[in-house]
């Protein structure tokens, strides 16, 4: 089967594909590891070829034949140097045009409409469309930014631990889990911090989340923290958007609405679709515009 398209999101967790038919219609999905390439851009590579490998498996094609896609990318870390350029260029597709993540997640959450999406999942990116032109907040990576993304949340949650351990701030039920899990000992922590990536402090987040709603007040402290940067972001991405509805995407999107400013969660609304969903969409976009194929 020739002339086939491919749409990935890459983020900081996971990678997923969809291959279709040009009109969109897809065909089969596949998932692989990180994708994140500010984080690991030769991993990134990897992990976006096997997850187009396994969709082209699900649909029942030779896989192979990824490399006669027209692919489109949203992936973490894009705006940051010459990553994106470096991992264009190794990829295997046919056709390859690389975006932030935020931007598919925009297309799938809002379709081509005016809105405005915050992807809160390891990190944190914020987008917003009106009258066609597409405005960016954060999306820096975990060293400088992400401030109320996931990898922050556990690494703030890690942190708290240690001073806990050390009586500088109280234990409670989250630091002393934390504890529980390194057995105690604070140099498994700063063993752990050392060797991890974002995502490895990031799966400590729905625990701190959790921790927060029955009313731990460490939990509390770091999920309020998290919360003030994430309304401060919207506050900057809905000035210059001036959207006028918001989708709360990633894997914090279900944990984040009650710790958010009223006005922000008077226009909440529901995704249309994912940003896998909205890859492929700007994939068959990008394929009618090149080929002058019919919609």
């Amino acid at each position: 089967m020739t002339d086939l398209i491919l749409g990935i999101d890459g983020g900081g967790t996971s990678c997923r594909a969809a291959v279709a038919r040009p009109d969109g219609t897809i065909l089969g999905r596949g998932k692989s590891g990180a994708a994140n390439i500010l984080t690991d851009p030769n991993n990134a590579i990897i992990s976006i070829t096997e997850a187009a490998r396994a969709a082209y498996r699900d649909a029942g094609l030779d896989e192979a034949g990824i490399d006669g896609a027209s692919a489109f990318l949203g992936l973490a870390g894009t705006n940051v140097g010459d990553l994106t350029r470096y991992v264009h260029d190794r990829l295997p597709f046919r056709h390859t045009d690389i975006d932030s993540d935020g931007l598919i997640a925009l297309q799938g959450a809002i379709g081509d409409m005016d809105g405005a999406v915050a992807i809160l999942g390891t990190g944190s990116i914020y987008m917003g469309r009106k009258n066609n032109v597409v405005r960016y907040v954060g999306g820096w990576g975990f060293t400088v930014g992400d401030l109320g993304g996931g990898a922050r949340i556990g690494h703030a949650a890690l942190q708290e631990a240690l001073l806990a351990h050390d009586g500088v701030h109280p234990r409670s039920g989250l630091t002393d889990a934390i504890l529980d899990e390194f057995k105690h000992d604070p140099r498994g922590i700063v063993e752990f911090a050392r060797l991890s990536k974002p995502g490895d402090f990031g799966r400590y987040a729905p625990l701190v989340f959790t921790r927060a709603k029955e009313g731990d007040p460490q939990a509390i402290a770091i999920v309020t923290a998290g919360a003030a940067s994430v309304n401060e972001s919207l506050d900057a991405i809905m000035a210059l958007a001036g959207a006028p509805r918001l989708c709360l995407l990633g894997g914090l999107a279900p944990l984040y609405p009650q710790w958010l400013s009223e006005h922000h969660r008077a226009i909440l609304v529901e995704a249309e679709a994912d940003a896998l969903t909205g890859a492929v969409a700007l994939a068959a976009k990008g394929y009618r515009e090149r080929t002058g194929a019919a919609a």
